[in-house]
Formats: C-alpha cells, structure tokens, sequence
C-alpha cells in the first residue's frame, strides 16, 4: 500500500445519504472479478437506487439513517 497522500481513498458517509468514495477503487464482484475502475463516485444506501451498487439520489427526502450509522 502506498504512503503517497495522492493515493489514498477516502469513504465519507453522508447525513442520510450516500457513501461517498474519494480516490480510484477497483469495484469487484462476489466472483472477485474486477468489473470496473472508478473514480470520486457515490454508493448507494438506502436500497433505492437503480443504478445499485451506485447512488442515483433515488434517497433524497425519502431516506433517514439508522442513530449512529452516520446519519
């Protein structure tokens, strides 16, 4: 794993809304096959989306997380 700050990912969960990924991540599926390379994207979860496993704003206004689950 590199130490250069430029490489880094960063997961922020949003107030009652997405998981928001900072930085290049391989997305795998339950085969372990890569299945894209993706950049500063959103993850849906709230199960509302269709475009699972990424966030399509389907959440806003209709979505309140669970008390200490990031809001």
């Amino acid at each position: 794993m590199s130490d250069n700050p430029s490489d880094k990912v960063q997961i922020r969960i949003k107030e009652n809304g997405s998981i928001r990924v900072k930085g290049t991540v391989e997305i795998i599926n339950a085969d372990g096959n890569v299945i894209e390379t993706k950049s500063d994207f959103s993850l849906c979860r709230c199960g509302l989306s269709k475009e699972k496993p990424f966030c399509d704003g389907s959440h806003k206004d209709k979505f309140v997380a669970a008390e200490g689950l990031g809001k």
